[in-house]
């Protein structure tokens, strides 16, 4: 789970197959032997086909909190100046979408809604989940 670095890029395979390349930030914190805090962020390159492809890159946006599943994947190939380069990636399998941010456009009446709660404690809203096997009903997203 990690806050993307940078907006997802969808491009289509030569066959029409979606594709989105994103970039997840990881935080590890701890406390090391002598009691301060420490904390350490990975950047992680994530590869993500077909629907989902398009779900990430419709809803995501930098700075947003996702979940992915995968099997990493490293691949080599020959740079402009002959040099043998390797890159390990995330290819998802699943990806969890986070909760959206009072400033990514939420409805009028979900800020209503909260204006009147106020002083009533809030209830994280479950993260959704994109099914590859099925295909999405929009009357079914959280958002």
């Amino acid at each position: 789970m990690g806050r993307l670095t940078a907006d997802p890029q969808l491009r289509a395979t030569a066959t029409g197959q979606s594709v989105a390349t994103l970039s997840l930030a990881t935080n590890r914190v701890w406390t090391d032997k002598t009691g301060a805090r420490r904390e350490e962020v990975e950047y992680h390159n994530i590869v993500v086909w077909g629907k989902q492809a398009e779900v990430a890159n419709q809803f995501l946006t930098k700075g947003s909190l996702a979940f992915v599943e995968g099997r990493m994947q490293t691949r080599s190939w020959q740079d402009k100046q002959g040099q043998q380069r390797k890159s390990t990636e995330v290819i998802a399998e699943r990806i969890q979408l986070g909760p959206r941010s009072a400033h990514s456009g939420a409805a009028p009446a979900q800020t209503n809604r909260d204006e009147a709660n106020q002083g009533v404690p809030h209830v994280a809203e479950e993260i959704p989940v994109v099914d590859l096997d099925q295909e999405p009903k929009t009357e079914e997203l959280p958002f």
